[in-house]
């Protein structure tokens, strides 16, 4: 971490506590696989003394933990193989209490050093726990970790750390200089600041179930700023049957976001799943389905060319390939290069399920996801965003935070897309976990966007609702109210001091201020963007 980012996060914990002593978040990270490894975040943590911890196991090199405590541990280290080009490599920990078959994985490579970040909460005290790493797909002979880490934080320092980037990357100090019309200082003026709209966009799915349902309507835009619909895009809904194409829905409720001012992404232009693939799609072969897949494309973007800010356009890549092994291994490349012809201004994303929800599952570990990231890139794809859907079931903190970093280090603007907790689980955990999954995503400074996947029906929703069929806040519904307040600055009032200053931090986002002096007022507007220096305006009376 350098010295600039150790300042802004002593400086963001500053704004949150009078003091701190605890460990700062480390979000280091690499995606490239290096000749030489780099030395290990926290100096090593609670690993420092490695080699009186560890055994020695060439297939599963293994650190034995002493008198774990209930905290939030993130681990990272380099790893090396042996025996073959490259193979995925897991960590797992077991401890006295719980077992986690994975908290965090890295498709290791021969010849040089992949970086592996992960992590765990601990709920219960452990004695002796094993942290150690395998190759599931038992092909390398040797794995060689080095630069290992495992840094404890508590819930507080966790809490803490995450306020630090918030109030760094989401909040701004604004200094407003009030003088009369001869330039001269005006001390004592009264201030009145409103914050009317926040620039980080937070929404749901929405369903044609909106449509005229004035209730529902209401509760979703007292909250929301953001849109995504849920199904009326996607190809089995626009065209059920070959060359019958109906967008009246989605034309509905497009009517409906734009009357409303709310930013919506589009979804999706392709799913790879055949599940979710028209029926009459699936028969198709060679050149027929090269036509209807182009007929879909180009129809689908001219209709709705401009707007919508994102399209996913491959939906579920990683999972399923079903166009890919119709029309070959560069269909992919063909959907994003229309799609972005069609409709350069629109952001193209690659969305994806399991990259940030666990690392069990090999089809989406966050190296897959970079690999083919970059495949498509080399390809010459336009590819503007990351999209990560977050279906959870128990979320682990820890380890969201480490795939964000390392997919944070791309560049690229990274969406949680369509977030829920698992059904299986009771509604006020469903809020808990929510709760958990909101906040490592706000604070994360590569995150510019969290949707909720609630869309609303009759009979419920996909995994998790908000509200019940009378439009009543569920526990989930009261998390969402309470975030929302807590991430909007509220009311400021005050005065001028003697130079005619007044300061403030707000959240990013616009503005109304109203300056009174003398029996003189005037209104002001203005927008709060991104920027750590400190905003400054200049109001005449």
């Amino acid at each position: 971490m350098d010295l600039t980012l150790i300042f802004l996060c002593v400086f963001g914990l500053l704004l949150f506590a009078n003091s701190y002593d605890g460990p700062l978040y480390d979000s280091s990270a690499y995606t490239e696989c290096k000749a030489y490894p780099e030395d290990p975040l926290y100096n090593g943590g609670i690993l420092q003394a490695c080699k009186g911890s560890c055994i020695s196991n060439a297939s599963s090199p293994t650190f034995m933990l002493h008198n774990l405590s209930n905290a939030f541990y993130t681990f990272s280290a380099w790893i090396k193989i042996e025996g073959v080009d490259s193979s995925l490599i897991r960590a797992s920990l077991e401890s006295q209490h719980a077992t986690f078959s994975c908290i965090g994985s890295v498709i290791a490579k021969q010849g040089c050093w992949s970086f592996i970040k992960g992590g765990f909460v601990l709920d219960s005290p452990s004695d002796v726990s094993l942290l150690f790493f395998k190759d599931y797909t038992g092909n390398s002979s040797n794995i060689s970790v080095t630069s290992a880490s495992l840094q404890p934080f508590s819930e507080e320092q966790w809490k803490l750390n995450q306020q630090a980037v918030i109030n760094r990357e989401r909040k701004r100090f604004v200094t407003v200089h009030v003088s009369n019309l001869q330039g001269e200082r005006l001390g004592g003026a009264s201030i009145n600041i409103q914050q009317i709209s926040n620039d980080f966009p937070i929404g749901s799915a929405i369903a044609s179930t909106i449509l005229g349902n004035l209730p529902y309507q209401s509760w979703f835009l007292k909250r929301f700023n953001a849109a995504v619909f849920e199904n009326e895009l996607k190809w089995y809904v626009t065209e059920p049957e070959a060359g019958k194409t109906n967008y009246t829905l989605a034309d509905q409720m497009l009517q409906f976001v734009r009357a409303n001012q709310i930013t919506t992404r589009g979804h999706n232009i392709f799913w790879e799943d055949l599940d979710y693939t028209p029926s009459w799609v699936r028969n198709l072969l060679g050149s027929e389905l090269k036509r209807a897949v182009n007929s879909r494309i180009l129809g689908l973007m001219s209709r709705f060319k401009e707007e919508f800010i994102h399209w996913d356009v491959s939906n579920e890549m990683l999972h399923f390939d079903f166009y890919e092994k119709r029309l070959g291994p560069n269909a992919t490349l063909g959907f994003f290069k229309t799609a972005h012809e069609a409709d350069p201004l629109a952001t193209l994303f690659m969305n994806e399920f399991n990259v940030v929800e666990t690392c069990n599952d090999d089809s989406s570990t966050v190296d897959n996801y970079v690999r083919r990231l970059r495949e498509l890139k080399r390809g010459g794809v336009t590819m503007g965003g990351i999209g990560l859907e977050g279906h959870f079931s128990v979320p682990n903190p820890p380890f969201i935070r480490a795939v964000l970093d390392k997919l944070g280090t791309l560049g690229l603007p990274i969406w949680l897309t369509e977030v829920d907790i698992s059904h299986t689980i009771d509604k006020q955990t469903q809020a808990v976990y929510l709760e958990q999954v909101l906040r490592e995503g706000f604070s994360h400074p590569s995150v510019k966007g969290l949707m909720l996947w609630t869309a609303l029906h009759p009979e419920g929703c996909y995994q998790m609702c908000l509200t019940d069929s009378n439009i009543r806040n569920l526990p989930a519904g009261e998390t969402i109210d309470r975030l929302l307040q807590e991430w909007k600055t509220g009311k400021v009032e005050g005065i001028t001091d003697e130079l005619g200053s007044f300061s403030f931090h707000g959240y990013l986002g616009e503005y109304t201020i109203t300056v009174q002096s003398q029996n003189r007022t005037t209104n002001f507007t203005f927008s709060l963007t991104e920027g750590h220096e400190t905003k400054y305006f200049n109001i005449q009376l």
